[in-house]
């Protein structure tokens, strides 16, 4: 690989971390949202719901950790 693609994909990775921590706030956010819910709310719809979309914003966190992973590999 030649520096000018090593260091577009260093942009891009920079970029990604940025995202990355963005999704991170959100996911906690949710979290906290769901915890904070009274154990009957938990259980209710609307509960679900919240669990689910935190669980779905932790994917995604995995996600960003698994292509920084590749790209970092491509370039070494």
């Amino acid at each position: 690989m030649n520096n000018t693609r090593r260091k577009e994909i260093q942009d891009v990775l920079n970029e990604l971390a940025d995202l990355r921590s963005r999704v991170d706030t959100l996911h906690g956010e949710e979290q906290e949202a769901y915890d904070n819910m009274p154990e009957s709310l938990q259980q209710s719809e609307r509960g679900q719901a919240a669990e689910n979309a935190a669980s779905g914003v932790g994917n995604a966190l995995s996600a960003f950790d698994a292509v920084a992973s590749s790209l970092n590999a491509a370039t070494a």
